[in-house]
């Protein structure tokens, strides 16, 4: 007996001739793609300077440190000098290339913050190229030794784990959905990630953009996000499909629209890292002994309240009942009557609108950069394959799993390493169940 039934209309009689061709629907797709980006462009600097950004951390709370004095002197004349903003950026313009000295005046720095090496006040030999503005890093830290017993630090770092968790889990999802209903692994899945934190940026805190506060600049940043990725399936993977294109070949497809989309981003929104006027330097809030960072648990928050909401879409409504009948047999889904096509354009929309929040509460908990999505991607990869290829249910337990092994790592290895235990663990996990947490095993021959 078949349980599935039709969902939506048959799409009417697919007509060539009615379709532009695929060149005109990949350049409207690429113009579509600059001019959303383009938005977000800041304001840059002409010719040279030194610039830097103060950002005083500890464990896992970053806060940006305002209203501090940088002098830059060359052979002992007074060049120029610079205050830090709220978001802890400054920047002095030099008349040209050469060698400089740049100097913190230690007596603006806010009560309970020093250097956390008293030899650097002055960095005596700072280069500058030509047309270059050079980055200077002054380390920040408490003036007091910090005093953090074992059970603070794994609780932190247990926290820190589930906001990670959470933003992977997001992104990973609709990268598992794609890959159930089309086959496709889809490597551009990452950029999705960094347009939506760019496009929140645009809309909450770039000097062209309206300045929104950033929760209501989220809401057309993730509508973008999910419009983007109708126009990546209409524009692109549609006609690929009908084609007959092979999943290798439009896997190498997605690779080329990454590194496009990629140095896109870093052309228009340079490789700067940027943070939102929203949220940035927040005082930690104490539960049950553990320090917390309020954006911290909004994340996590609204994280688990969408992930419960695409639970229940998938099993209790009708369209997400053709999500699965799709992903589970594509053939037996069409010939009982669901529109395969439009099934998938829902799909790619969902991507696109999750990538996006999970970019957003990224670059909120890190920073906006151009290749975050990137950096990423293989811990969205590693989840959706730990908790099982073309699982929905997976991929959020297995960007949780991954998020909280990350994060407590770095009790016993470098910071640096972290991500490499994420992708250690999920070899692991594969000898022990190759079908992942939540796959279940298939039968070959």
């Amino acid at each position: 007996m078949l349980l599935v039934t039709s969902v939506w209309p048959s799409s009417a009689t697919y007509n060539r001739s009615t379709v532009p061709s695929f060149a005109r629907r990949l350049i409207i797709f690429g113009l579509l793609v600059a001019a959303l980006l383009s938005f977000a462009s800041p304001v840059m600097a002409e010719g040279e300077a030194i610039k830097g950004t103060l950002i005083v951390r500890l464990d896992d709370v970053r806060s940006p440190v305002e209203g501090v004095t940088m002098i830059v002197s060359q052979d002992g004349t007074e060049i120029g000098s610079g205050t830090s903003d709220a978001e802890g950026h400054w920047l002095i313009p030099v008349p040209g290339p050469g060698i400089y000295q740049v100097r913190l005046d230690i007596s603006t720095l806010p009560e309970g913050v020093t250097l956390t090496d008293p030899d650097k006040v002055e960095l005596p030999e700072v280069e500058v190229t030509e047309g270059q503005e050079k980055t200077v890093l002054f380390p920040l830290g408490e003036g007091a030794v910090s005093t953090v017993s074992t059970f603070e630090r794994v609780g932190t770092l247990f926290v820190a784990g589930l906001k990670l968790g959470a933003v992977i889990a997001l992104s990973a999802v609709g990268l598992s959905l794609i890959f159930a209903v089309t086959g496709l692994v889809n490597f551009a899945h990452g950029e999705m990630v960094t347009l939506g934190a760019v496009l929140a940026y645009f809309f909450s805190t770039s000097p062209a953009g309206p300045g929104w506060p950033l929760v209501v600049a989220a809401v057309p940043a993730i509508l973008l996000g999910a419009g983007f990725g109708w126009v990546q399936d209409r524009g692109l993977w549609r006609s690929l499909r009908k084609q007959g294109m092979g999943l290798i070949s439009m896997m190498v497809v997605s690779i080329g629209l990454a590194f496009a989309m990629r140095h896109v981003i870093l052309v228009v929104f340079s490789g700067q890292r940027r943070l939102f006027s929203d949220y940035t330097g927040q005082s930690p809030v104490t539960i049950l002994g553990i320090p917390m960072v309020p954006k911290h648990l909004v994340t996590i928050a609204v994280a688990v309240v969408v992930l419960g909401a695409i639970g229940l879409f998938l099993q209790r409504t009708k369209a997400g009942t053709a999500v699965r009948a799709v992903s589970d047999d594509p053939d037996l889904a069409e010939s009982s009557g669901i529109n395969v096509d439009r099934v998938i354009t829902v799909t790619w929309v969902m991507a696109g609108g999750l990538a996006a929040l999970g970019g957003i509460f990224f670059g909120v908990n890190e920073a906006v950069q151009w290749d975050m999505g990137f950096r990423l991607l293989l811990l969205i990869f590693a989840a959706v394959v730990l908790g099982g290829l073309g699982t929905a249910y997976g991929a959020m337990v297995g960007g949780f799993v991954v998020g909280v092994t990350v994060e407590m790592s770095t009790m016993f290895v470098p910071s640096e390493l972290k991500s490499a235990i994420g992708l250690l663990l999920l070899i692991v996990m594969l000898l022990v169940r190759p079908q992942g947490l939540l796959g279940s095993r298939e039968r070959i021959g």
